[in-house]
């Protein structure tokens, strides 16, 4: 009987912006690393690049935005891999939420604002896209990679809170929590299930 075969994801966060620091809703909006951001990249590639002999990457991936782009290209750099921009994976569109800061929109929606923390999936901010319709966008860029990448790792840098649609739908997480804190340039290796490999099921 043949062993299975199974993908890993290396998700990687990218590096902070003053939107981050100021505790702002970026959505889909250009913001570049801050300072503090673009040391934060430099401190993230060296991590990766000391894991990399016992965890290698076969490709790496991003989104488009620029603080995404840009930890890209300097983790790309130090692991010798060029990344590959998927238009797909950028980031949730919160349409005129973005550019508010978090205490802002709770004041301005209290109710709306309280119902997409505890059901995130029932809500679509003013102008922007709701959680189905960017997980249908994130379905459709991972089967080619799921396919091309069998038994191997690669990496894959996402802004939030698109990444942490992406790791759900990795781990076939029902329930998504938007509120809980995520450290900038962190990163985290998820194990795909066979199921999500041969195309079945969703989250």
């Amino acid at each position: 009987m043949a062993a299975s075969m199974s993908s890993q994801v290396l998700l990687i966060r990218p590096g902070a912006t003053l939107y981050d620091e100021q505790n702002r809703v970026q959505g889909v909006l250009d913001i570049p690393l801050s300072d503090q951001g673009r040391v934060d990249v430099d401190r993230l590639a060296e991590r990766l690049v000391a894991r990399e002999p016992h965890a290698p990457l076969s490709a790496l991936y991003c989104g488009p935005g620029e603080s995404v782009v840009r930890t890209a290209e300097v983790v790309g750099k130090a692991l010798g891999l060029r990344p590959k921009r998927i238009d797909d994976f950028r980031n949730l569109d919160q349409g005129l939420w973005q550019g508010l800061q978090i205490e802002e929109i709770r004041r301005r929606n209290t109710r709306l604002f309280r119902q997409w923390i505890d059901d995130p999936r029932t809500i679509r901010p003013p102008q922007g896209e709701t959680i189905e319709e960017a997980m249908d966008r994130i379905r459709a860029a991972f089967r080619p990679l799921i396919r091309r990448h069998q038994d191997e790792a690669f990496g894959l840098i996402a802004g939030e809170p698109i990444g942490r649609l992406i790791a759900g739908y990795l781990k076939r997480v029902p329930r998504l929590q938007l509120d809980e804190f995520l450290p900038c340039c962190g990163y985290e290796q998820i194990e795909v299930q066979a199921d999500l490999i041969n195309g079945h099921g969703s989250p």
